[in-house]
């Protein structure tokens, strides 16, 4: 991550329903002219933008109508179709607090502060992972062998509990109102422990 260079300000696409964490993947069709023109600066600059969730009905305001922790996300790919449109993938980086919305683009911009992930106490990392993959364990039962050792394998590949987390935030969480908790903890002890209970229900 130290490598990565956020930018302090970036565009944010403003989505109902939807939450993208980080080291997850998220699928985009971009149409609108204002998130084409973002879209389009943002890939001749940093190919960073971000992900805010609606609360509400979109207004004149993003403060009034976005929750506070979005998600960075750098542009893997992306294709422009004969219309102007674009499909492309965005992968999360790194949690965000929106601090102040920048009224000089004709699409949604924001100052932004990184919200670090570090799992802590960290000598308690090593039974944290090892209680996560149990969880996600639990949760796999019913699910065709094949998707079960994938999403196992999967897990055994990642020794960080805040990516794991994460990872199992993304893939397993689809209530919108969870997902934006769960991006919206900061405490990464706090996010394992709840989901260590909800999966192993």
């Amino acid at each position: 991550m130290s490598s990565i260079h956020i930018p302090e300000i970036c565009g944010a696409m403003l989505l109902p329903d939807c939450t993208l964490f980080p080291h997850g993947g998220l699928p985009l069709h971009v149409f609108e002219p204002r998130y084409r023109q973002m879209l389009e600066e943002t890939l001749a600059d940093s190919c960073f933008f971000a992900v805010a969730c609606l609360t509400g009905k979109e207004t004149e305001n993003p403060a009034e109508c976005t929750a506070p922790v979005g998600t960075v996300g750098l542009v893997r790919a992306s294709r422009e179709m004969d219309d102007g449109s674009s499909n492309l993938l965005l992968h999360g980086v790194i949690r965000v607090r929106f601090t102040e919305w920048v009224d000089d683009a004709p699409y949604p911009k924001a100052r932004i502060s990184p919200i670090p992930a570090v799992f802590e106490p960290e000598s308690q990392s090593e039974s944290a992972i090892e209680s996560l993959r149990e969880a996600a364990e639990s949760a796999t039962r019913q699910l065709p062998d094949d998707v079960r050792s994938t999403v196992m394998e999967m897990s055994k590949q990642i020794d960080d509990p805040a990516i794991l987390a994460d990872v199992i935030c993304q893939q397993f969480l689809h209530q919108p109102e969870e997902r934006q908790q769960m991006l919206e903890t900061e405490s990464v002890a706090a996010r394992i422990a709840w989901l260590c209970r909800e999966l192993a229900s």
